[in-house]
Protein backbone atom coordinates (compact mmCIF):
# COMPACT_ATOMS: atom_id res chain seq x y z
CA UNK A 1 0.00 0.00 0.00
CA UNK A 2 1.21 3.47 -0.67
CA UNK A 3 0.75 4.52 2.86
CA UNK A 4 2.58 1.82 4.65
CA UNK A 5 5.95 3.41 5.15
CA UNK A 6 3.64 5.66 7.60
CA UNK A 7 3.04 5.74 11.31
CA UNK A 8 1.99 8.54 14.39
CA UNK A 9 4.76 10.65 16.06
CA UNK A 10 5.22 9.92 19.67
CA UNK A 11 4.09 13.16 22.17
CA UNK A 12 5.92 15.84 22.78
CA UNK A 13 7.84 15.50 18.65
CA UNK A 14 5.56 17.84 17.30
CA UNK A 15 4.26 21.64 17.74
CA UNK A 16 2.04 22.76 20.52
CA UNK A 17 -1.97 23.67 20.35
CA UNK A 18 -3.78 20.94 18.98
CA UNK A 19 -7.34 21.52 18.66
CA UNK A 20 -10.61 20.12 20.03
CA UNK A 21 -13.20 17.78 18.39
CA UNK A 22 -10.47 17.16 15.54
CA UNK A 23 -12.00 15.53 12.76
CA UNK A 24 -11.98 12.23 11.99
CA UNK A 25 -8.81 9.82 10.76
CA UNK A 26 -8.78 8.92 6.96
CA UNK A 27 -8.91 5.14 7.28
CA UNK A 28 -5.17 5.19 5.81
CA UNK A 29 -4.19 6.93 8.70
CA UNK A 30 -5.22 5.23 11.51
CA UNK A 31 -2.61 6.80 14.46
CA UNK A 32 -1.95 9.82 12.54
CA UNK A 33 -1.90 12.82 15.54
CA UNK A 34 -4.45 15.20 14.08
CA UNK A 35 -4.15 19.24 14.78
CA UNK A 36 -5.82 22.16 13.33
CA UNK A 37 -4.24 25.71 14.53
CA UNK A 38 -6.37 29.21 15.40
CA UNK A 39 -4.72 31.54 13.27
CA UNK A 40 -5.93 32.82 9.40
CA UNK A 41 -3.29 30.88 7.68
CA UNK A 42 -4.80 27.82 8.40
CA UNK A 43 -7.92 28.41 8.68
CA UNK A 44 -10.12 25.54 7.64
CA UNK A 45 -6.96 23.19 7.25
CA UNK A 46 -6.20 20.19 9.36
CA UNK A 47 -2.63 18.49 9.60
CA UNK A 48 -1.93 14.31 10.08
CA UNK A 49 1.68 14.44 11.85
CA UNK A 50 2.80 11.03 10.73
CA UNK A 51 6.45 9.68 11.54
CA UNK A 52 7.62 8.00 7.97
CA UNK A 53 9.92 5.07 7.98
CA UNK A 54 11.83 6.68 5.04
CA UNK A 55 12.20 9.77 3.14
CA UNK A 56 14.42 9.47 0.26
CA UNK A 57 12.12 7.62 -2.31
CA UNK A 58 13.16 6.21 -5.77
CA UNK A 59 11.09 7.64 -8.72
CA UNK A 60 9.56 4.79 -10.75
CA UNK A 61 10.76 4.43 -13.97
CA UNK A 62 7.90 5.23 -15.58
CA UNK A 63 7.42 8.61 -14.76
CA UNK A 64 10.30 9.76 -17.21
CA UNK A 65 11.62 12.77 -15.32
CA UNK A 66 15.36 13.94 -15.17
CA UNK A 67 15.95 12.88 -11.78
CA UNK A 68 16.20 8.99 -9.61
CA UNK A 69 15.51 10.43 -6.03
CA UNK A 70 12.97 12.90 -4.24
CA UNK A 71 12.51 14.18 -0.72
CA UNK A 72 8.60 14.69 -0.18
CA UNK A 73 8.01 15.75 3.56
CA UNK A 74 4.51 16.98 2.79
CA UNK A 75 1.57 15.24 1.20
CA UNK A 76 -1.35 17.81 0.00
CA UNK A 77 -1.04 21.37 -0.78
CA UNK A 78 -2.52 24.68 1.00
CA UNK A 79 -1.37 26.44 -2.48
CA UNK A 80 -4.65 24.82 -3.84
CA UNK A 81 -3.41 25.09 -7.59
CA UNK A 82 -6.45 24.04 -9.45
CA UNK A 83 -4.29 22.48 -12.29
CA UNK A 84 -1.97 20.20 -9.47
CA UNK A 85 -1.00 16.89 -11.26
CA UNK A 86 -0.26 15.73 -7.98
CA UNK A 87 -3.98 15.87 -6.68
CA UNK A 88 -4.49 12.37 -7.08
CA UNK A 89 -2.02 10.63 -4.59
CA UNK A 90 -4.08 11.93 -1.98
CA UNK A 91 -6.69 9.57 -3.31
CA UNK A 92 -4.32 6.93 -2.20
CA UNK A 93 -5.14 7.91 0.96
CA UNK A 94 -8.91 7.53 1.54
CA UNK A 95 -8.72 11.40 0.48
CA UNK A 96 -9.91 13.14 -1.99
CA UNK A 97 -7.84 14.80 -5.05
CA UNK A 98 -10.07 18.48 -4.51
CA UNK A 99 -10.64 19.99 -1.09
CA UNK A 100 -9.09 17.45 0.85
CA UNK A 101 -5.92 18.07 -1.31
CA UNK A 102 -6.07 21.63 -0.79
CA UNK A 103 -6.89 21.61 3.36
CA UNK A 104 -5.68 17.83 4.66
CA UNK A 105 -2.15 17.83 4.73
CA UNK A 106 0.21 15.23 5.53
CA UNK A 107 3.02 16.17 7.72
CA UNK A 108 6.36 13.91 7.87
CA UNK A 109 7.38 15.06 11.21
CA UNK A 110 10.42 13.19 11.34
CA UNK A 111 11.59 14.07 7.68
CA UNK A 112 14.94 15.71 8.47
CA UNK A 113 15.71 12.99 11.12
CA UNK A 114 15.16 10.33 8.13
CA UNK A 115 17.26 12.35 5.77
CA UNK A 116 20.32 12.60 7.86
CA UNK A 117 20.07 8.88 8.33
CA UNK A 118 19.65 7.56 5.19
CA UNK A 119 22.27 10.10 3.38
CA UNK A 120 24.66 8.29 6.31
CA UNK A 121 23.46 5.11 5.18
CA UNK A 122 26.54 2.84 3.42
CA UNK A 123 24.52 2.25 0.28
CA UNK A 124 23.83 5.83 -0.27
CA UNK A 125 25.66 6.60 -3.29
CA UNK A 126 25.64 10.50 -3.05
CA UNK A 127 23.01 11.06 -5.93
CA UNK A 128 20.90 14.06 -6.65
CA UNK A 129 17.52 14.60 -4.75
CA UNK A 130 15.28 17.09 -6.26
CA UNK A 131 12.46 18.14 -4.06
CA UNK A 132 9.30 20.35 -4.56
CA UNK A 133 8.08 17.85 -7.17
CA UNK A 134 5.04 16.08 -5.88
CA UNK A 135 3.91 19.04 -3.72
CA UNK A 136 5.67 22.17 -2.50
CA UNK A 137 7.75 21.74 0.32
CA UNK A 138 7.78 25.51 0.99
CA UNK A 139 3.70 25.68 1.10
CA UNK A 140 2.08 27.45 4.33
CA UNK A 141 3.23 24.74 6.89
CA UNK A 142 6.63 24.53 6.10
CA UNK A 143 6.73 28.05 8.38
CA UNK A 144 5.54 26.35 11.30
CA UNK A 145 6.67 22.92 11.23
CA UNK A 146 10.24 23.95 9.55
CA UNK A 147 11.17 20.61 8.05
CA UNK A 148 12.71 21.66 5.11
CA UNK A 149 16.38 23.33 7.36
CA UNK A 150 17.06 19.66 8.93
CA UNK A 151 16.91 18.51 5.34
CA UNK A 152 19.06 20.96 4.01
CA UNK A 153 21.43 20.84 6.45
CA UNK A 154 21.58 17.07 6.47
CA UNK A 155 22.02 17.62 2.60
CA UNK A 156 24.74 20.22 3.18
CA UNK A 157 26.57 18.01 5.82
CA UNK A 158 26.72 15.37 3.35
CA UNK A 159 27.68 17.44 0.39
CA UNK A 160 25.03 15.65 -1.46
CA UNK A 161 23.70 17.57 -4.48
CA UNK A 162 20.05 18.48 -4.60
CA UNK A 163 17.48 21.25 -6.10
CA UNK A 164 14.40 22.63 -5.30
CA UNK A 165 11.50 24.02 -7.44
CA UNK A 166 8.89 25.84 -5.41
CA UNK A 167 6.22 28.77 -5.52
CA UNK A 168 6.75 29.13 -2.11
CA UNK A 169 8.52 32.28 -1.22
CA UNK A 170 9.39 31.46 2.36
CA UNK A 171 12.18 29.63 0.66
CA UNK A 172 14.33 32.70 1.33
CA UNK A 173 14.12 31.96 4.93
CA UNK A 174 16.44 29.20 4.01
CA UNK A 175 18.86 31.38 2.12
CA UNK A 176 21.83 31.14 4.00
CA UNK A 177 21.45 27.97 4.97
CA UNK A 178 21.37 27.12 1.19
CA UNK A 179 24.66 29.49 0.60
CA UNK A 180 26.35 26.95 3.06
CA UNK A 181 25.17 23.92 1.19
CA UNK A 182 26.28 25.52 -2.24
CA UNK A 183 29.89 25.99 -0.93
CA UNK A 184 30.19 21.98 -0.31
CA UNK A 185 27.46 20.86 -3.15
CA UNK A 186 25.76 21.72 -6.28
CA UNK A 187 22.70 23.27 -5.67
CA UNK A 188 20.18 23.95 -7.79
CA UNK A 189 17.17 26.47 -7.03
CA UNK A 190 14.15 26.85 -9.77
CA UNK A 191 10.63 29.22 -9.08
CA UNK A 192 7.60 28.20 -10.97
CA UNK A 193 6.22 31.20 -12.44
CA UNK A 194 3.61 30.40 -15.26
CA UNK A 195 2.00 33.72 -15.95
CA UNK A 196 2.18 37.22 -14.50
CA UNK A 197 -1.74 37.94 -14.42
CA UNK A 198 -2.74 38.80 -10.86
CA UNK A 199 -6.48 37.91 -11.90
CA UNK A 200 -5.90 34.50 -12.98
CA UNK A 201 -3.41 33.80 -9.76
CA UNK A 202 -5.75 34.75 -7.35
CA UNK A 203 -8.41 32.52 -9.28
CA UNK A 204 -6.47 29.70 -10.12
CA UNK A 205 -3.48 29.76 -8.06
CA UNK A 206 -5.27 31.26 -4.60
CA UNK A 207 -2.59 29.78 -2.34
CA UNK A 208 0.26 30.85 -3.57
CA UNK A 209 2.05 33.93 -3.49
CA UNK A 210 1.83 36.58 -6.07
CA UNK A 211 3.72 36.23 -9.04
CA UNK A 212 6.19 38.95 -8.38
CA UNK A 213 6.83 37.82 -4.96
CA UNK A 214 7.77 34.96 -6.93
CA UNK A 215 9.77 36.96 -9.16
CA UNK A 216 11.38 39.16 -6.34
CA UNK A 217 12.43 35.76 -4.73
CA UNK A 218 14.10 35.09 -8.06
CA UNK A 219 16.30 38.24 -7.74
CA UNK A 220 17.03 37.61 -4.18
CA UNK A 221 18.46 34.58 -4.46
CA UNK A 222 20.11 35.52 -7.96
CA UNK A 223 21.87 38.84 -5.79
CA UNK A 224 23.43 36.08 -3.63
CA UNK A 225 25.08 34.17 -6.32
CA UNK A 226 22.60 31.46 -7.14
CA UNK A 227 21.51 30.50 -11.30
CA UNK A 228 17.73 30.59 -10.67
CA UNK A 229 15.89 28.58 -13.67
CA UNK A 230 11.81 29.42 -14.07
CA UNK A 231 9.75 27.04 -14.91
CA UNK A 232 7.14 28.64 -16.87
CA UNK A 233 4.22 26.56 -15.65
CA UNK A 234 1.63 25.64 -16.36
CA UNK A 235 0.59 27.36 -19.52
CA UNK A 236 -3.15 27.65 -19.49
CA UNK A 237 -4.84 27.33 -23.00
CA UNK A 238 -7.23 30.19 -24.43
CA UNK A 239 -6.07 31.61 -20.82
CA UNK A 240 -2.54 32.62 -20.36
CA UNK A 241 -0.97 31.30 -23.86
CA UNK A 242 -1.78 34.40 -25.93
CA UNK A 243 1.23 36.99 -27.16
CA UNK A 244 0.89 39.11 -24.99
CA UNK A 245 0.76 36.64 -21.58
CA UNK A 246 3.93 35.04 -22.79
CA UNK A 247 5.99 38.32 -23.62
CA UNK A 248 4.26 39.80 -20.45
CA UNK A 249 5.84 36.90 -18.59
CA UNK A 250 8.98 36.31 -20.27
CA UNK A 251 9.81 39.63 -19.66
CA UNK A 252 9.20 40.19 -15.73
CA UNK A 253 11.38 36.71 -15.71
CA UNK A 254 14.33 37.94 -17.61
CA UNK A 255 13.83 41.50 -15.33
CA UNK A 256 13.91 39.29 -12.19
CA UNK A 257 17.34 37.96 -12.82
CA UNK A 258 16.69 34.57 -13.57
CA UNK A 259 19.38 32.56 -16.46
CA UNK A 260 16.39 30.33 -18.38
CA UNK A 261 12.78 29.83 -18.73
CA UNK A 262 11.38 26.28 -19.43
CA UNK A 263 8.00 26.72 -20.46
CA UNK A 264 5.59 23.56 -19.83
CA UNK A 265 1.81 23.83 -21.37
CA UNK A 266 -0.82 22.64 -18.92
CA UNK A 267 -1.29 18.97 -18.85
CA UNK A 268 -4.67 17.32 -16.93
CA UNK A 269 -3.99 13.90 -15.10
CA UNK A 270 -7.28 12.18 -13.42
CA UNK A 271 -7.68 14.34 -10.46
CA UNK A 272 -6.44 17.47 -11.48
CA UNK A 273 -8.81 17.18 -14.56
CA UNK A 274 -11.69 16.91 -12.55
CA UNK A 275 -10.87 19.83 -10.35
CA UNK A 276 -9.66 22.20 -13.03
CA UNK A 277 -12.78 21.50 -15.31
CA UNK A 278 -15.15 22.54 -12.62
CA UNK A 279 -13.23 25.57 -11.86
CA UNK A 280 -12.98 26.16 -15.80
CA UNK A 281 -17.17 25.64 -16.30
CA UNK A 282 -17.56 27.64 -13.17
CA UNK A 283 -14.89 31.02 -14.45
CA UNK A 284 -15.12 30.58 -18.02
CA UNK A 285 -17.60 28.11 -19.20
CA UNK A 286 -17.08 29.41 -22.97
CA UNK A 287 -14.03 27.80 -23.05
CA UNK A 288 -15.68 24.76 -22.08
CA UNK A 289 -15.96 23.33 -25.68
CA UNK A 290 -12.03 24.18 -26.49
CA UNK A 291 -10.96 21.89 -23.58
CA UNK A 292 -13.08 19.23 -24.58
CA UNK A 293 -11.61 19.30 -28.01
CA UNK A 294 -7.91 19.57 -26.69
CA UNK A 295 -8.39 16.95 -23.56
CA UNK A 296 -10.88 14.81 -24.66
CA UNK A 297 -9.00 11.64 -25.18
CA UNK A 298 -5.60 12.63 -23.42
CA UNK A 299 -4.40 13.78 -20.14
CA UNK A 300 -1.81 15.95 -22.20
CA UNK A 301 -2.32 18.84 -25.17
CA UNK A 302 -1.87 18.02 -29.16
CA UNK A 303 1.71 17.86 -29.78
CA UNK A 304 1.21 20.25 -32.25
CA UNK A 305 0.15 22.49 -29.97
CA UNK A 306 2.95 22.44 -27.13
CA UNK A 307 5.73 23.09 -29.98
CA UNK A 308 3.64 25.87 -31.03
CA UNK A 309 3.20 27.70 -27.57
CA UNK A 310 6.99 26.45 -26.12
CA UNK A 311 8.36 27.95 -29.38
CA UNK A 312 6.95 31.06 -29.15
CA UNK A 313 8.14 30.99 -25.58
CA UNK A 314 11.54 30.19 -26.67
CA UNK A 315 11.47 33.21 -29.31
CA UNK A 316 10.69 35.33 -26.23
CA UNK A 317 13.05 33.96 -24.03
CA UNK A 318 15.83 34.63 -26.59
CA UNK A 319 15.26 38.21 -27.40
CA UNK A 320 15.58 38.76 -23.83
CA UNK A 321 18.60 36.84 -23.39
CA UNK A 322 17.52 33.89 -21.56
CA UNK A 323 18.97 30.27 -22.61
CA UNK A 324 16.91 27.05 -22.73
CA UNK A 325 18.29 24.94 -19.62
CA UNK A 326 20.52 22.09 -19.88
CA UNK A 327 19.45 18.92 -19.07
CA UNK A 328 21.73 19.10 -15.57
CA UNK A 329 19.74 22.35 -14.83
CA UNK A 330 16.26 20.76 -15.10
CA UNK A 331 16.58 17.83 -12.78
CA UNK A 332 14.09 19.35 -10.09
CA UNK A 333 11.69 20.12 -12.94
CA UNK A 334 9.09 17.04 -13.53
CA UNK A 335 8.66 15.37 -16.92
CA UNK A 336 5.09 14.32 -17.97
CA UNK A 337 5.11 10.69 -18.09
CA UNK A 338 3.17 9.09 -21.35
CA UNK A 339 -0.60 10.17 -21.53
CA UNK A 340 -3.11 8.07 -21.14
CA UNK A 341 -6.19 7.61 -23.29
CA UNK A 342 -10.18 7.47 -23.22
CA UNK A 343 -10.74 10.05 -20.86
CA UNK A 344 -13.57 12.74 -20.27
CA UNK A 345 -13.16 16.63 -19.42
CA UNK A 346 -16.58 18.45 -18.22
Amino acid sequence: MRWDNLSAPPDGAVPDGPAPAAPPLPLALPDAVVRTFDTPGFAGMTFYEVRAKSIINRVPAVSRVMFDWTINPYRGCSHSCRYCFARNTHTYLDLDAGQDFDSKVIVKVNAGELARRELAAPKWRGEHIAMGTNVDCYQRAEGRYRLMPRIIAALRDFANPFSILTKGTLILRDLPLLRQAAEVTRVGVAFSVGFVDEAMWRSVEPGTPSPQRRLDAVRAFTDAGFRVGVLMAPILPGLTDTDESIEATVTAIAAAGAVSVTPLPLHLRPGAREWYAAWLTREFPALAPTYRRLYGRSSYLPKAYQREVTARVHLAARRHGLNRQDPADTRAIPTPPPPPEQLTLI
